[in-house]
């Protein structure tokens, strides 16, 4: 998957998750995705190289990085709990799919419970 294709493929999956949001705060050259104000994805480029950045449990962050060369420890942002995905030819759809599923469900269970209750009922 190429940086444009990793890009298309990450809006794309996080604008089909319930209650997602998409700004630009940072202009036009950064997209972020939010659930209720909180932040689960971010599609921009680091270094000069098309990135996205998740949240990521801090164990399965390490496991990632040794197991995927383009999955590092989340550009600008706390090592420990975010993750960037770079373009790689090995980056499969349903990897990033799961990755992102999973950012949005870390920050799900962070919310307060009545926000949790009224996003799981709709």
């Amino acid at each position: 998957m190429n940086g444009d294709q990793l890009h298309q493929v990450a809006i794309e999956i996080a604008c089909n998750l319930p209650f997602s949001e998409q700004s630009q705060p940072f202009g036009p050259e950064c997209d972020v995705f939010k659930i209720l104000e909180k932040v689960f994805l971010l599609v921009g480029e680091g270094t000069g190289t098309k990135m996205i950045t998740v949240k990521c449990d801090p164990y399965k962050s390490q496991e990632y990085q040794e197991l995927y060369p383009f999955i590092i420890p989340g550009y600008h942002m706390n090592k420990k709990h975010w993750i960037s995905i770079t373009p790689h030819k090995n980056l499969t759809r349903d990897l990033l799919q799961d990755l992102i599923r999973d950012s949005y469900d870390l920050v799900v269970k962070k919310l307060p419970l009545k926000d949790q209750k009224r996003l799981n009922n709709q």
